[in-house]
């Protein structure tokens, strides 16, 4: 295996096959306790939740664990001596293990999203085999620095997915969902735009210093995921904030009702 890995490229990848597996198994199994805990836990939501709506819950499940773990192994190589010293080549164990956590959990991704292709579509399974492409290139090795930096990104995540989650739990419009909201928008702001593309330019200045050593297919694949992630991180924003706005925003006969309801003057 060690040599086939070799010629593809991705040298240190033999060290953390296995953690890849494991961490998908781990995926699929608590997805599964997802399955069975959910109706006890929440007996009067999940219940009557149908089809791809119920997958999806388990799905949220799934990335909410995943975020918060991958945040916490991702946090200490952000100050890896190694992984400092070449930022773009350099290689530590530790840090192939971390990637190794988020690949299982790309793969597992992608194959939930085919075999429910209906209720998922083509974009699903796009975003899961693209996120495990970029990320299983880290073991020729290659970025894995900023590899970690990037993960940074899922500090928003359970603020979505709680989001998510009370929207389904009759918990829409509430002053919790509110403050949660606001979080999630500065949060996502910090982490996703101002620090991600503070990053990816120094990604950018760091590859370019020795871009007669990058093969051009890592350029292309790189530079393209950069581009489409940091123009979709806008995107987001900008319909999240629109969503907020929408959703607390008091409607015309909440207006109305409010007017009709102060005293006249004699």
């Amino acid at each position: 295996m060690g040599v086939s890995l070799e010629s593809l490229g991705l040298a240190t990848l033999r060290f953390h096959w296995a953690t890849i597996l494991g961490s998908a198994f781990t995926c699929n199994l608590i997805c599964r306790l997802s399955q069975a805990l959910s109706p006890i836990l929440f007996p009067g939501t999940y219940p009557k939740l149908q089809g791809s709506r119920r997958l999806n819950w388990d799905v949220h499940v799934v990335s909410s664990v995943h975020a918060v773990s991958i945040v916490c192994l991702s946090v200490p190589l952000l100050w890896n001596e190694s992984l400092l010293q070449d930022k773009i080549f350099g290689y530590d164990f530790h840090a192939g293990q971390v990637y190794a956590v988020a690949c299982g959990y790309f793969l597992w991704d992608s194959i939930h999203s085919i075999r429910h292709f209906k209720d998922f579509g083509l974009g699903f399974v796009f975003h899961g085999l693209c996120s495990f492409g970029v990320f299983i290139f880290s073991f020729r090795p290659f970025l894995m620095y900023y590899g970690s930096v990037f993960l940074m990104f899922e500090l928003s995540t359970p603020f979505l997915n709680i989001h998510w989650f009370m929207d389904k739990t009759g918990l829409t419009g509430t002053f919790f969902q509110l403050v949660n909201g606001i979080i999630l928008l500065a949060v996502f702001l910090c982490a996703r735009i101002i620090f991600g593309v503070y990053m990816s330019y120094q990604t950018y200045i760091s590859v370019t210093a020795v871009i007669d050593q990058v093969p051009t297919h890592l350029l292309v694949v790189y530079g393209v995921a950069n581009i489409v992630l940091n123009t979709l991180n806008l995107y987001w924003f900008y319909k999240m904030i629109e969503s907020l706005v929408k959703r607390f925003k008091p409607s015309k006969s909440r207006r109305t009702a409010a007017v009709s309801d102060k005293p006249k003057k004699a």
